[in-house]
């Protein structure tokens, strides 16, 4: 258990944006697109990544070394893929 986290709670809140995560070998991974929402000024956080990776070539090779794909919960209680950031 990792000391002073709620390890119940999913959902973390950044500057009044949610975060959606989950655990994973007690570690917390977190979905990209929540995570660039919460930095950026965008509507469209997808397309924002898509454009990232398109200007640095490295990171558009390295993406999948990355950025890794789990299962997380919706609030409609639905389980999507989730990435680490």
């Amino acid at each position: 258990m990792v000391e002073g986290v709620d390890m119940e709670t999913k959902l973390v809140v950044f500057k009044t944006k949610e975060i959606r995560r989950t655990l994973h070998n007690q570690e917390w991974w977190f979905v990209v697109e929540d995570v660039v929402l919460a930095l950026i000024d965008s509507k469209d956080p997808k397309q924002y990544i898509q454009r990232m990776k398109q200007r640095d070539p490295e990171l558009g090779k390295g993406w999948v070394q990355i950025v890794h794909t789990l299962p997380i919960e919706t609030e409609g209680g639905k389980r999507l893929r989730g990435k680490k950031e």
